[in-house]
């Protein structure tokens, strides 16, 4: 097995898998109106979700004996959903930088689930995720449907999951993974596990693929703490999702798209990895501060 291979299957030692913040999350508390406001966003909210994935299943009925791998037609419908759903939730949503259009990945810090939404909203990207999202109910299923490659730490699997790493790859579509490995309270930017940028130094792959770094920046309605959107540690989803949904004002969010940064102009996978994490975690600070 070579150096790329066994790295994917080898997860980077950490001492705790999600990051704890040192102060307690913010109480959440809701009025009437918080309530009526979660009715009010909730339900069109759900409609569109899951109205978008049984619509999506359908087109995959004959978009995959069709295309195989290719999705020509059910990233729009997965784009069309994460556009309106801020547009549902009232969030702002801003972009700047230009897309990437050679092949390769996409990587970004990470907040929050809304995080999908943000960068599912202007780019048509599959997810690289942990197998055990697989598993969960309501998101696994979503996930699956939206073509999310699953990843397993298991030696066993390293090769195979290579190869379907390098299958997505080379037919075009964009990879995107967190590479802090965990979410934040969105006020800083972690240090980037390595592990998954080895998969682009393969003989296949070296010569052909660009990676292109994506600073998320949410900004946290007016009176509201900075962390707001801030998704961590043991925080359940449920009461996450309802606090977003009640809030009686909502803030925005700001995706950086910075210049992709080409594989074969860096020496081993911790020196792509580092560019990279400089590169989001500089725009994420002046962003912040120029508030």
């Amino acid at each position: 097995m070579n150096d790329s291979v066994a790295s994917i299957a080898e997860p980077e030692t950490v001492s705790d898998p999600f990051w704890q913040s040192d102060d307690a999350p913010d109480p959440i508390e809701f009025g009437v109106l918080g309530w009526v406001l979660v009715f009010l966003r909730g339900v069109p909210l759900a409609v569109l979700v899951f109205g978008g994935f049984f619509v999506l299943l359908g087109i995959r009925l004959f978009e995959r004996p069709l295309f195989e791998v290719q999705r020509p037609i059910t990233p729009f419908i997965s784009q069309f959903v994460c556009r309106n759903a801020f547009r549902i939730l009232g969030i702002g949503f801003r972009t700047s930088g230009e897309l990437m259009h050679e092949r390769g990945a996409v990587v970004a810090n990470h907040t929050s689930w809304l995080d999908i939404f943000a960068l599912n909203a202007r780019k048509r990207v599959y997810f690289v995720s942990k197998a055990e999202v697989a598993k969960w109910p309501g998101i696994g299923w979503l996930a699956r449907a939206t073509g999310t490659v699953f990843i397993e730490r298991n030696p066993k699997k390293a090769r195979e999951q290579t190869h379907i790493l390098e299958g997505r790859l080379k037919v075009g579509h964009k990879l995107l993974f967190f590479p802090e490995g965990t979410s934040t309270d969105g006020l800083r930017v972690l240090p980037f596990k390595t592990t998954l940028f080895a998969a682009f130094f393969t003989k296949e792959l070296h010569d052909i693929i660009y990676v292109q770094p994506v600073s998320v920046i949410f900004h946290a309605p007016k009176g509201q703490p900075e962390r707001f959107y801030g998704w961590w540690g043991d925080m359940e989803f449920g009461p996450h999702l309802l606090k977003t949904l009640g809030a009686r004002r909502q803030g925005w969010v700001e995706l950086i798209y910075h210049a992709p940064a080409k594989v074969s102009d860096f020496e081993n996978r911790k020196a792509l990895a580092a560019h990279c994490e400089q590169v989001v975690r500089h725009a994420h600070a002046l962003a912040r501060l120029e508030k």
